[in-house]
């Protein structure tokens, strides 16, 4: 039966019902008040369809289905960031924003696991209600596709000179490539920070309220410390400037409310893990962007319109800052554009509070270049740092990543000079550019899309499907891998991880962003036992290929699913 709602400015309600053939159709006359709420919304609609054909357009629906875990278990960042939350959720005793079901005994915190503390958070006091095998990225990352196209909608819609130009300009803000190339690490999808952040600091009101930054920057710290790092640079611009312009009294007040605002970031960083001793990967520099990175696809299938030149090792994905062929035509066309054209002066106020961002934004792309430049594949000269400033750098040993403020604030600079076009000259124009940047990126849209095709199939285990590993972990204290290395085969230790946490018993390992001293040391201890022939009775061990079994462990030693394991003694009687 179909049903089809006729709207009225009749002041009266009527309804007439006819049934003809199955088809009923009723005729139903509203007040011109809810006519009018309906034609308000229609405009806004493309906020709620823009995100949604974007996310189709990048990951399978399956995804979204919060019991279908299993295509992100296969060896990925997304795998870890499943396993974390899921420890976290069955976890008997948590820590603060931490679990011991993983790196057992002293466990590790969920941002270092790559999981998402904020949906941790909300998400723990529904655990008991979740399926047993809950993941939240698909929904995570539809959520952030929702809010990055709202942000970009707050930071034109004042500006555009008709909606067709305004909607060309959302998606070409809202859809940079960088943000699909996350894909493999979900919590650095939250690319819509960097544009909140950015629509608070171009608001001079919004930009004093020291509440609205607070909320923002805890938000900031709770997804991810890279995104911090960008939000604040943008929050620190927006103290600079305030502190330019306040009398004495307004500057000790300023003072006051940001050393509060850093007290509570470096408090939830302590809380995250930040506290603890760790050791110093010590290799800044090595995930920098290289300089040709904003237009250089890096990878063919990026581009359809545009050729590729290979980065060297661990440059071409953190480094990855493509605009797209759309956006880089883009550029050129805006500077020509702001020369001959001169801002009305909405434009020229909102221009003139980010010309206080350029400090920031070039310390933000020195940062992502690093002391190791590359251009093109090659190597440029490199430039010594003391060993000081090198240990400080270890936290953002993946630099590259922090180029992407000062991408969104050339494009959002760019689409506003578009926009001082007459407005059929605007609409035409930002229309092909759109459609030059979607042909230039199917091909990277089609490449991100295959790697979630398998959550079609919603299978959970493709490495460990035999039976025997539930009975095997279930008698089991707890579960370790020989040598302790989850990242020798990351797809095999997150499927059997899984299995572990997932019924309460502890890993002691895990492939995390940061490893403290005391784990290091134990787990050194735990090989030497090993090797000398102590192997705990209880404990499931889970051997490399090549590694020899202690004799005193013979008895115990079995495959299951090819894959060699002593089993606890418990086992044996089953």
């Amino acid at each position: 039966m179909i049903y089809i709602t006729l709207w009225s400015q009749a002041p009266a309600e009527i309804s007439h019902g006819r049934e003809d053939l199955g088809l009923s159709v009723n005729y139903k006359v509203a007040p011109v008040g809810q006519a009018a709420q309906v034609r308000a919304l229609l405009p806004r609609l493309p906020l709620l369809l823009l995100p949604l054909a974007l996310f189709l357009a990048l990951f399978h629906p399956a995804t979204l289905d919060i019991g279908n875990a299993g295509w992100l278990i296969r060896g990925s960042d997304n795998g870890e960031n499943a396993l974390g939350m899921h420890a976290w959720l069955h976890d008997p005793a948590p820590g603060m924003l931490r679990t011991h079901l993983l790196n057992a005994p002293e466990g590790v915190p969920l941002l270092f696991t790559d999981s998402n503390p904020l949906v941790g958070a909300a998400t723990r006091p529904l655990a008991s209600l979740l399926p047993a095998d809950a993941q939240f990225v698909g929904p995570w990352i539809l959520l952030c596709l929702f809010l990055q196209v709202l942000f970009a909608w707050l930071l034109l819609r004042k500006f555009a000179p008709g909606p067709i130009a305004l909607w060309c300009g959302v998606v070409l803000l809202a859809a940079l490539p960088t943000l699909a190339n996350r894909y493999v690490h979900a919590n650095l999808m939250a690319h819509w920070l960097i544009l909140w952040a950015l629509w608070r600091f171009l608001d001079p009101v919004r930009a004093g309220s020291n509440r609205g930054w607070a909320v923002m920057l805890l938000i900031a710290a709770l997804v991810h410390n890279y995104l911090l790092m960008m939000v604040g640079a943008i929050w620190l611009t927006a103290m600079v400037e305030r502190f330019a312009v306040a009398d004495r009294r307004g500057r000790a007040v300023l003072a006051g409310g940001a050393a509060a605002i850093l007290a509570m970031v470096a408090g939830l960083a302590w809380l995250l893990g930040a506290g603890e001793a760790h050791a110093l990967a010590g290799n800044y520099g090595a995930f920098a962007m290289p300089i040709d990175a904003p237009i250089n696809p890096g990878t063919p299938a990026y581009s359809r319109l545009l050729p590729s030149v290979a980065q060297r090792a661990g440059r071409g994905f953190e480094g990855f800052q493509y605009l797209g062929a759309g956006l880089l035509l883009l550029l050129p066309i805006a500077a020509v554009v702001a020369r001959k054209r001169p801002p009305a002066d909405d434009q020229r106020a909102l221009l003139r509070r980010l010309c206080w961002l350029v400090p920031a934004l070039v310390a933000l792309s020195l940062l992502a270049i690093s002391n190791y430049p590359d251009i093109a594949g090659q190597m440029l000269p490199r430039l010594p740092l003391p060993a000081f400033l090198i240990a400080a750098l270890d936290l953002v040993r993946a630099s590259g990543r922090l180029f992407w403020p000062v991408a969104y604030v050339l494009v959002l600079v760019a689409i506003l000079a578009a926009y001082r076009l007459p407005r059929a000259l605007a609409d035409g124009l930002l229309a092909v550019l759109l459609a030059v940047q979607i042909v230039d990126l199917s091909g990277m849209a089609a490449v991100v899309r295959a790697q979630s095709a398998e959550a079609g199939a919603h299978r959970l285990y493709v490495l460990t499907p035999d039976p025997r590993w539930d009975r095997a972990v279930a008698t089991a204290s707890n579960v370790t891998f020989v040598p302790p290395d989850a990242t020798r085969d990351l797809s095999l230790f997150q499927e059997i991880a899984w299995r572990a946490v997932g019924q309460g018993k502890p890993v002691r390992l895990v492939y995390a962003a940061r490893d403290s001293i005391a784990t290091v040391e134990r787990q050194r201890q735990e090989l030497a036992a090993f090797a000398a022939g102590q192997i705990d009775p209880h404990r499931l061990y889970v051997l490399a290929p090549n590694v020899a079994v202690p004799a005193a462990a013979a008895e115990r030693f079995t495959r299951i699913d090819n894959i060699p394991v002593i089993l606890p003694v418990g086992a044996l009687t089953r």
